[in-house]
């Protein structure tokens, strides 16, 4: 193949190159290069506990109970409390031997921002052992 091949209808030499056979062995080159690419796992590691056969221990520790009404009220344990008081008791807990868990409730009209201190709060005070309770309620919102 030349590039000074001459057009029979013009006495000046042609010089386009016929590009069709490059890009055929381009398609060809990434056909290949994505058939060798070895197939990508995605795999999320987990460390999962181990199981033991020793017993759980004998002792439940106690339950403390947050609940967060609708009008904007914090009770513990079903009285009502403040921001500050809600910190004392957190730090008395976070304290104990074993740790008691905490059960946080709010209320499905509750404000987010009061949940949200309440959370920031518990986070401050370095509670470990916290769940969400009555989610069940909310299924039907969704």
């Amino acid at each position: 193949m030349s590039a000074s091949v001459t057009n029979p209808e013009s006495s000046e030499p042609m010089m386009d190159i016929n590009t069709t056979p490059l890009i055929d062995v381009m398609l060809v080159l990434l056909i290949m290069f994505i058939i060798t690419i070895p197939v990508q796992s995605h795999a999320v590691k987990l460390d999962l506990p181990q199981a033991t056969d020793a017993p759980p221990p004998p002792v439940e520790p106690q339950k403390n109970k947050i609940v967060v009404t609708a009008e904007g009220g914090i009770l513990w344990n079903g009285a009502p409390v403040d921001l500050a008081r809600l910190r004392q008791y957190l730090d008395i807990t976070a304290n104990m031997n074993p740790t008691p868990e905490l059960h946080l409730q709010p209320d499905r009209l509750a404000r987010y921002e009061i949940v949200d201190e309440v959370l920031a709060q518990t986070k401050r005070a370095n509670i470990t052992t916290m769940g969400f309770v009555g989610n069940e309620y909310y299924s039907r919102e969704f």
